[in-house]
């Protein structure tokens, strides 16, 4: 089977010879697209680090979000996404068992160890500190700022996981029927208080029945 002529070829090729022309702009040369970036252990380490000094006073999954998917593009918003919901499903520490699932993806084990050592080495320093001055301001006088101090940080720490689920609402929510889910969980956790446990056994088959539901109208 011939090949297709270069440019090289066409350059070089005598007058009325347009056929050549005509050919080679029929099959146009496909550039090669940008890899994504791929996380070594040294960077995600370090991203890992630099998300558990930020995130000091709470609003861990946004600082995540904006070091994983914004900053570095490692993961997109579906995919952390689809994290997140599973770090929130099984035991454990939500934020902790997102770090273990993007080390995996990203790195597998060594990931894991790695982002598990960056996210939780400064916070457990910070937080030995931070707990032995607050145990001494409730028996000293003069050191009550210190628990006003980390009310404050807590205050920011809302603030920052409204925004962020704010952010994904508005960029992952398609259709009614995601967004009736989404207000229902909402109303059962944040209004009603049922336990978490007790609304992803109703809500989780309902919604998985509704995306199934969905995907075979279409």
């Amino acid at each position: 089977m011939a090949r297709p002529p270069t440019f090289r070829r066409q350059l070089g090729a005598p007058a009325g010879t347009g056929l050549n022309i005509l050919m080679a702009a029929s099959n146009p040369i496909e550039l090669p697209t940008a890899a994504q970036p791929r996380a070594t252990l040294p960077a995600l380490a370090w991203a890992f680090l630099s998300i558990g000094l930020m995130s000091f006073g709470g609003g861990l999954a946004a600082w995540i979000r904006r070091e994983v998917v914004e900053r570095r593009g490692w993961l997109d918003d579906k995919q952390f996404l689809t994290g997140y919901a599973l770090c929130q499903i099984v035991p454990g520490a939500t934020n902790v068992n997102l770090a273990v699932f993007i080390g995996a993806q990203l790195r597998g084990v060594s990931g894991v160890l790695a982002a598990l050592a960056g996210l939780m080495l400064i916070p457990i320093v910070l937080m030995l500190v931070a707990g032995s001055l607050y145990l001494r301001s409730q028996a000293t006088p003069g050191w009550a700022w210190i628990g006003t101090a980390l009310a404050g940080m807590g205050a920011v720490a809302i603030g920052l996981n409204l925004a962020t689920g704010v952010l994904l609402a508005r960029r992952n929510l398609q259709g009614m029927t995601a967004a009736l889910v989404t207000l229902a969980t909402t109303i059962g956790i944040g209004v009603l208080r049922v336990p978490l446990l007790e609304v992803l056994l109703i809500i989780f088959p309902i919604s998985l029945a509704l995306s199934v539901w969905q995907g075979r109208q279409k």
